[in-house]
């Protein structure tokens, strides 16, 4: 009976998923890219962003208007309902930014420092050779912090939903996947960006009440569903999982349900939160470092639950002190009372500074300390994403010098439905990789699914925010 069993999950193994153990095999046992290539390619994704801005003609739905009409303001078509317009501008988004992005993580990938050298002096030329009225650089300069905000979680939101898919295919470069133990690659940056995404628009950071505990944990129970979805849904299809990212039940939405709860019950105003996130940080990396470490990148498991999910539960420390330390940025840089949340020169300033000194920390604790190590979340990691996301961020303010800095409009459709976008991304990855064999599909056919993939995810985004749908939870 014993033997007819094991048979029996052998046979749906092959059937339900037959390349599952070579797939988990292909993104396993990497050792990742430079730090200054990832920089390279975060560059790049803002600058195309930028660019898309100076090319104009962006289409706003207004959900107030009952009827139809289509009337230009300067360079932006403001519509409602008027389909033809909305798709050419979702087009151009497409064209402009996600199909570029796509390449560069993939076929261009060995072009990567030329082409954000490139990109950076065609937008110096567009910059200076554009002629600009006062009123254009006033609209220029009223682009809001928000607004920033906004298109930095919507290009990481796009990074995220093409490397999930990408990663399966050959053409993605394999510097590019997640690292196994030490080392840093595009991909490492994920859930350590949206941690901190969260963090510096959080209602903490912003110094507002968000209630007592209960609130808190009210807010967590979605998360904590689709962590439970997530796993219940993997393991029914007998879906490819990388153990080693979380551990065996682990995922995304259980770390980030654990640091809204661990924040709930400890809520302090944001200018402490520096200094708990600091001490939080030192007290893990010194645990790391006296041994932890070991035990978190062996192969040791045991039967209980924890063990079996080792990574995912102890690197909650590690984004919990990340999470404080963008509570504590967001609120020192943008929200406090000397700020102005507003691009202005000196704000934009204050980024790029903070950035550069916690690019000077990431590569001492990195040289003198522990190798980053996205596994765990130790220091290096936490300062590497920090420095890097500031980055990113401050480049996206400079669009307060761009003559035309209007949103685009995919980036209103995602920003709107940034939650309908991942849990779309992962539906669509799951049926590519349960229908396709990714690893053993040419470089064009990879190409050409890639590219239906990432149309098909905007088409269908920009079609919910063209009909005033939103997915929202809390």
């Amino acid at each position: 009976m014993k033997k007819f069993g094991s048979g029996f999950r052998i046979l749906m193994d092959s059937t339900m998923n037959p390349n599952k153990h070579l797939k988990e095999q292909f993104v396993s046992n990497l050792d990742g890219s430079s730090i200054l290539e990832i920089a390279a390619l975060l560059t790049i994704v803002p600058l195309l962003v930028l660019l898309r801005y100076s090319i104009g003609f962006h289409c706003k739905i207004d959900n107030n208007a009952r009827s139809i009409s289509s009337k230009k303001r300067d360079d932006e078509i403001v519509v409602s309902r008027n389909w033809k317009a909305y798709t050419y501008a979702i087009s151009l988004d497409f064209i402009f930014i996600v199909f570029p992005m796509l390449l560069f993580f993939t076929v261009l990938s060995e072009w990567v420092y030329l082409g954000a050298v490139l990109l950076s002096l065609l937008l110096l030329v567009l910059c200076v050779t554009t002629k600009r009225s006062s009123s254009g650089l006033q609209r220029g300069q009223s682009l809001s912090f928000r607004a920033n905000v906004s298109s930095y979680r919507v290009a990481l939101m796009l990074i995220t939903c093409l490397c999930i898919l990408a990663v399966d295919f050959t053409i993605f470069p394999r510097r590019y996947a997640k690292t196994e133990t030490y080392g840093t690659s595009l991909m490492d940056l994920g859930v350590g960006s949206f941690v901190l995404a969260n963090a510096i628009v959080s209602r903490q950071a912003r110094d507002v009440s968000s209630g007592n505990w209960l609130a808190g944990l009210k807010a967590t129970a979605p998360l904590l569903l689709l962590g439970f979805i997530r796993l219940i849904t993997t393991s029914g299809v007998d879906y490819q999982v990388h153990v080693t990212e979380y551990g065996q039940h682990w995922n995304f939405f259980f770390t980030l349900a654990a640091i809204s709860i661990l924040t709930s019950f400890v809520n302090i105003p944001a200018k402490y939160c520096g200094i708990l996130g600091f001490a939080i940080l030192a007290g893990y990396q010194t645990w790391l470092v006296s041994g932890l470490n070991t035990y978190l990148l062996s192969d040791e498991r045991g039967v209980n639950i924890i063990s079996k999910n080792k990574e995912g539960v102890f690197s909650t420390l590690g984004y919990w002190g990340m999470y404080l330390l963008g509570v504590h940025l967001g609120y020192r840089l943008f929200y406090a009372k000397h700020s102005n949340i507003r691009s202005t020169t000196s704000s934009i300033a204050r980024v790029f500074l903070v950035s550069l000194l916690l690019w000077i920390v990431t590569i001492l604790v990195d040289n003198y300390v522990e190798r980053i190590s996205r596994r765990t979340c130790n220091m290096p990691y936490v300062t590497w994403v920090l420095a890097q996301d500031l980055q990113a961020l401050g480049i996206f303010m400079l669009s307060s010098y761009m003559p035309m800095n209007k949103l685009s409009s995919l980036e209103e459709a995602i920003d709107q439905n940034l939650l309908a976008t991942f849990l779309l991304a992962n539906v669509f990855t799951g049926m590519v990789n349960l229908t396709v064999d990714t690893m053993f599909a040419s470089p064009l056919s990879s190409l050409a699914i890639l590219t239906a993939y990432a149309f098909a995810l905007s088409a269908v985004i920009g079609t919910i925010h063209f009909l005033s749908f939103r997915l929202k939870f809390w």
